[in-house]
Order: C-alpha cells, then structure tokens, then sequence
C-alpha cells in the first residue's frame, strides 16, 4: 500500500484535451479560405473533408454536418419516423434530446450488464404498435449488439440508428461501424478523439438516404428556385472543414498515444479492490475516446467520494453518464424511466469514472494519475 500522499498536479488535468494542428498549419490553411471568400455552402474544403472521412472510416456513404445532434435529427427526418423510439438512458442528452426536438416519443430500454449497451430482450419488451425504430449507442466506442438488433428491426419492421459519437475508427472484425443499421450518426465535437471544434456526419449504406439527407440538410434548396423538402441548415462551414482536415492527419499518431496511456492505466489500476477497467473486446477495435473505470463499492469508497477527492489533487474526471436521461425532469414520469425497468443502467451510472485521456497527457503524467487513484482508493 502507498503511504506518501502524491503530489498535486500544477496545472489542471482534465478528461479531455481537444486534439489540435499545429496554429501555423491551421493559419496556412485559413488563407485560402480568405482568398476564396467561401466561408459555407459546400465550399472546396468540405467537399475534400468529407472525401477524405469517408475513406478513412470506410463507410459507404457519408455526410457532414454542423455537429452530431443535427446528424442524428437529418436521420430521423431523412427516414420520416414518427411515434415512439426505443433507446438507452445511458447516454448523452443529445441521443433522446434530438428524437424529441424531431417530434418522437423516446421510449427507455435497460442496458446489458456487460457491454453497458442496449439489451435486446429490453427492447423486444419495450415494442409497441407505435415503435418506428431502434436508436442504439456505442457507448465508449463499444459496440452494440448489432445482429440481435438487427433481427428484431427486421422482424418488426423498424428502422435502426446508431448514435456513433464515441465510435470514429470503431471496427468489428476488421468491419468498419458505419456499415450497420440503416445509418450512424458521428459526432466531432472538441471533446471527441477527433474533432472539427463542432461537427458531425452521417453514414449510411444507403445512397438514396445519403441524397435526401444532404438536401435536407441545406433547407431542402434543390437550386436556386426550387425548395424540395422543409429542410434546415446543417451544414459544416469551411473554417470546421479546415480543422477537420488538418487534425485528420494526426489521428493516428494521437491513436498511438491514447494506446499507451491506456496501456498504463491498465497495469498502474490492476488489482485495486473495487475498481475495474472498462474493456472492448479483442475483436472489437477500441476507438479511444474515453478510458472508463467502474468504481463498484467493494473497496473503500464509492465512485461519487473518489471523483471528490481526485480535485484536491487537481485531477478532474467525469461520471459520464450520470444521471441517467430518463431521470431528466421531462422524462421522470415516463413509464419506460421506471426504475424498475432500468436496473442495470441506474447501477452503472452510479459506478463509472472517466478518467483523464488524451495523446498529450504523456506517459509520466498517466503514471501519475493511476498513483493518485490508488492513493485515494487505499487510504
């Protein structure tokens, strides 16, 4: 057992750094946006971002968008559902938030004990006549269990979209995530493994989708008279693209380095009584976003007195996902948001840490962190 308290961190560790180029590469790019004077409307610089991310993620089709809430509701609106939508309180306030905001019921399934993803037989439970689809995240970059969701879409006729916000570069067996389901919404926010400041896109394997999405999302204008459908303005400006451009080229030396200090964690927090570490399958590649550890009350503390005590040593991390959405005010009183009915996600919100996860960090740093929650958990 540690007995020396570790020393405080100087300066502020936080759960994410925003991935960025160099300034000078970046202002570089920023001049031709000058000369151009083409700030959006599907300037060159969108066009080449969005190239440039479909191939590198594989995916059939794909579209970008001003951030990943936007994509999800163009999928929503693309794919004209209505009534009720089964998904996972374990989530971001965006997942449910924008099937609200585009008219639907969300409608909460409980979440595997294992994966912390959706429960196919909560959502077999969870259809009714009014279901018009499946909305499923990969949380942490974890996969849904795509074939059992996909037999009960096709079984019941319903649609199915993923929130992929933490799955950029997600593969499984070698197959890229943006294949499944009938579109995958991708959210490049700052605090995403890559990020455009704000952005998002939408894949899909469907080309008649990815046309009316990107309709949809330039308010429905077909050509300077025609308006075709009441669409909005989703689009992605040319100072995102120029961002997302330059950041593409380090994605995979931030890979590299998220890998390591991930690698350090796993052998600095092994064996602590009560904590244990958040892990894709071997098959599955992991896309980084976050390092998840479960705090589960078998050792000294719980998970809500270890996030406290980490400040004083100015090491900020995130109980992401806490609380769950269906205990959001404007939720509660659903009957999907039952306890009851959400065991295992009220149990999970209550017992995962994210903790601080970035290239930068740097090795020393990452061993520092695993001596301070050691510290903190043992004494």
């Amino acid at each position: 057992m540690m007995t020396a308290s570790p020393a405080p961190f100087e300066q502020p560790i936080y759960v994410v750094r925003p991935l960025l180029p160099s300034l000078p590469s970046y202002t570089e790019a920023l001049k031709g946006i000058w000369e151009r004077q083409w700030l959006t409307n599907k300037g060159p610089l969108h066009d080449e971002l969005e190239g440039a991310l479909r191939a590198h993620l594989r995916a059939p089709y794909l579209s970008l968008t001003g951030n990943g809430t936007t994509a999800l509701s163009l999928i929503f609106k693309a794919l004209e559902l209505s009534g009720d939508i089964i998904t996972t309180p374990f989530t971001s306030p965006a997942t449910p938030n924008s099937a609200r905001w585009c008219g639907l019921t969300p409608v909460f399934a409980d979440i595997d004990p294992v994966t912390w993803t959706l429960d196919p037989n909560a959502v077999e439970r969870a259809i009714t006549p009014r279901t018009s689809a499946i909305l499923g995240v990969h949380i942490y970059g974890m996969p849904c269990k795509l074939d059992a969701l996909q037999t009960i879409a096709k079984r019941h006729r319903l649609k199915l979209v993923y929130d992929g916000a933490h799955a950029f570069g997600t593969e499984i067996d070698g197959e890229p995530i943006s294949q499944f389901g009938d579109a995958t919404a991708l959210s490049f926010h700052a605090t995403k493994f890559y990020n455009t400041g704000e952005g998002g896109a939408v894949a899909t394997p469907d080309p008649a989708l990815k046309k009316r999405i990107d309709l949809l999302r330039t308010l429905g204008i077909q050509d300077e008279t025609t308006v075709a459908l009441p669409g909005i303005n989703g689009r992605m400006n040319e100072l995102q693209a120029a961002l997302g451009l330059a950041n593409l080229e380090l994605v995979e030396q931030e890979y590299r380095e998220r890998s390591r200090v991930a690698e350090i964690y796993r052998s600095r927090l092994k064996d602590i009584d009560g904590l244990s570490v958040f892990e894709l399958p071997s098959h599955v590649r992991n896309s980084h976003n976050y390092f998840v550890i479960r705090i589960d009350g078998s050792g000294r503390m719980d998970r809500d007195r270890l996030n406290d005590r980490l400040k004083a040593f100015n090491l900020f991390t995130r109980r992401y996902f806490f609380p769950l959405c269906s205990e959001f005010p404007f939720y509660r009183a659903m009957e999907s948001s039952r306890l009851e009915n959400l065991k295992v996600a009220h149990r999970t919100s209550r017992e995962v840490l994210c903790l601080p996860f970035y290239g930068k960090l740097g090795e020393t740093n990452a061993r520092r962190v695993g001596d301070i929650v050691e510290y903190v958990l043992k004494t």
